[in-house]
């Protein structure tokens, strides 16, 4: 049965959202406090979190934080706010999706779907003990150091295919230019964070279908660069 995480302070929205869910075939718990939700997600494997913002303790735009700094546990991030720019946060963070209050439990049903669904896919693609990671059609295989496109082969330079490497093994995490340039060329290489924007450019014409309109790296306007696990 698969696990959901439910933290919420209005006890009768998060037991709403629960009754639903459970009628449905979910496993659901529920925290009230955002550090104690913290706590618990960090402790046990949930199959997705459903994650308020405004919440006692710590508010939701951390807790989405602290998870995607230990896990990639899908994250479903709720609120009363409709506004763009807590959007925009929240996916920056990692957030997997976003869904303004009120909402029907349907909807929210179908979204915790989708999102399990295309997480478990990711999982089922992955073969971490080969080294190889298969992700719609782009194969990344890290022994042999190649790539692969819909079966065919891309010639990518040293740092390409480390940066690709990087944003791949940490799908749906938001990376800004400065931690992206100091993981794949370190702090004391000669250059400056516009180098980052070159690579992500020119890896885009290797792997994507269409680069500017790209499935795989995204650009987050304001904040940096994720690898998108769902497009």
């Amino acid at each position: 049965m698969k696990k959901i995480l439910i933290i919420e302070d209005d006890i009768s929205i998060a037991e709403l959202e629960r009754d639903y869910l459970e009628i449905n075939g979910f496993e659901v718990e529920i925290q009230q406090r955002g550090d104690k939700g913290l706590q618990r997600v960090l402790e046990e494997d949930f199959n997705l979190v459903i994650i308020d913002i405004m919440l006692p303790g710590i508010d939701g735009f951390e807790i989405c934080r602290q998870i995607r700094n230990n896990k990639n546990t899908p994250i479903l991030m709720v609120s009363a706010k409709n506004e763009d720019i807590d959007k925009i946060r929240a996916l920056g963070l990692g957030a997997d999706d976003y869904v303004t209050k009120p909402f029907s439990p349907s909807e929210l049903l179908a979204r915790v779907k989708a999102h399990i669904s295309r997480y478990e896919r990711l999982v089922g693609g992955k073969d971490v003990k080969k080294g190889v990671m298969e992700i719609r059609g782009l194969t990344i295989d890290e022994t042999s150091r190649r790539v692969y496109v819909n079966n065919k082969e891309v010639i990518l330079t040293t740092k390409e295919f480390d940066l690709l490497l990087f944003l791949a093994s940490n799908p749906n995490r938001v990376f800004t230019k400065e931690e992206i340039f100091e993981r794949i060329w370190g702090m004391d290489s000669q250059g400056d964070v516009a180098t980052v924007t070159v690579h992500i450019r020119k890896l885009r014409e290797k792997v994507e279908e269409n680069p500017s309109e790209p499935r795989f790296i995204e650009t987050i306007w304001g904040v940096g660069y994720r690898f998108n696990i769902y497009k």
